[in-house]
């Protein structure tokens, strides 16, 4: 066997073997016989709530197996059509053979992170507030720059994305802007991007061409499901309407048809104008700030989880977790993975994943699953 599918064979086996640690495979062929007899059952439709929740995760787990499965059957089939090539000395066939290895190399590395995506809340949808920190004008640009991105990315990996609000600067960029992303694991896979990002670049503002630094947060959260229970005592929201606004008159409404919830116990504040409509903003914000105080819950019993370890959680908020440095030279690098690259230009247009994945990685590996 040639070089090159020797690499691609350890590869593949290698991914292989990760993927069954991190999906505890013989638990999990079990627990999907499990849920493939109990949704036979006539009664399961008694709990909607309880059917609805099994059948998901039956989903899930019939995913992973059966792709996990489906892929090693094209592994095998194709190691053997590499024997036969070889027997036969016949080039154009191992050719193919080694193409369609490359094929289950990649897919399988797809799996594998997908499998990383088991959280609670990893199969929903979420929401990606944006704000600048301080600086005017810069900050405001850099924000919009980070907007952008987000919104490129959804598009990309085939998300549905929804401005459901978005404050402009006064002179450039955004004072606020939050984007709902629908699809599959999208809360999975943005959940990482929680924290503090940084800029360094010549300003388009500053006349002597200075270079500058800038800084922007970035909040992600789940949508809650029906099915998930947060209770909010509404005596505690402070509701406050006003005139939506945005870029270029978009979304621009005569009337108070936005709407801002304030949850005063934990300082947590939505906003929506995404609808010409009071009613529906008023509906999405709450549907927000139930998404936020169900993150907040998640992300503390993350805290505890890592604080049990005696390690230390690398996404909270306030943490600076990426740089992106335009001048004087090309690069973005994350500051918890250090996986950095030159290509600026893709990052900011929404190329991500790389960042994402490796988030995803490192904290499989820091809480001991890996």
């Amino acid at each position: 066997m040639k070089a090159e599918a020797l690499a691609l064979q350890e590869q593949i086996e290698a991914s292989q073997k990760l993927l069954k640690k991190y999906l505890d495979w013989d638990a999990a062929v079990a627990e999907l016989a499990r849920l493939n007899e109990e949704a036979e059952n006539p009664d399961l439709w008694n709990d909607q709530q309880a059917a609805q929740a099994l059948l998901k995760e039956r989903t899930r787990l019939d995913n992973m197996i059966g792709g996990y499965n489906a892929l090693d059957e094209q592994y095998q089939d194709a190691l053997t059509l590499i024997e036969l090539a070889e027997e036969e000395e016949d080039e154009a066939t191992l050719s193919e053979a080694e193409e369609q290895l490359e094929k289950v190399a990649e897919r399988l590395k797809k799996l594998e992170l997908e499998s990383l995506l088991s959280g609670e809340a990893d199969a929903n949808p979420c929401f990606i507030e944006i704000h600048p920190g301080a600086g005017g004008t810069e900050s405001h640009d850099w924000a919009s720059m980070l907007y952008r991105m987000y919104l490129r990315w959804g598009n990309l990996r085939g998300f549905k994305t929804e401005i459901i609000e978005e404050q402009s600067g006064e002179e450039a960029g955004i004072k606020s802007a939050t984007i709902k992303i629908s699809g599959q694991n999208a809360y999975g896979w943005a959940k990482t991007e929680s924290g503090v990002h940084r800029l360094v670049r010549v300003s388009p503002f500053d006349s002597q061409s200075r270079r500058h630094t800038s800084f922007a947060s970035v909040w992600v959260y789940p949508e809650v499901d029906d099915n998930i229970d947060i209770e909010i005592d509404e005596s505690h929201v402070r509701v406050d309407t006003y005139r939506a606004s945005g870029a270029g008159g978009q979304h621009v409404n005569k009337t108070d048809s936005a709407v801002r919830l304030t949850h005063e116990p934990s300082g947590i504040v939505v906003q929506c104008q995404n609808s010409r409509s009071q009613h529906s903003n008023r509906a999405e914000a709450w549907k927000m700030l139930r998404a936020r105080l169900y993150e907040r819950e998640l992300r503390k019993r993350e805290e505890a989880a890592a604080a049990e370890a005696a390690s230390k959680t690398d996404n909270s908020w306030g943490n600076q977790i990426r740089s992106y440095v335009l001048h004087p030279y090309q690069m973005v690098k994350d500051l918890r993975t250090s996986v950095e690259t030159g290509n600026t230009t893709a990052v900011l247009d929404g190329e991500i994943d790389l960042f994402l994945s490796a988030a995803l990685a490192e904290k499989v590996t820091s809480s001991g699953k890996n």
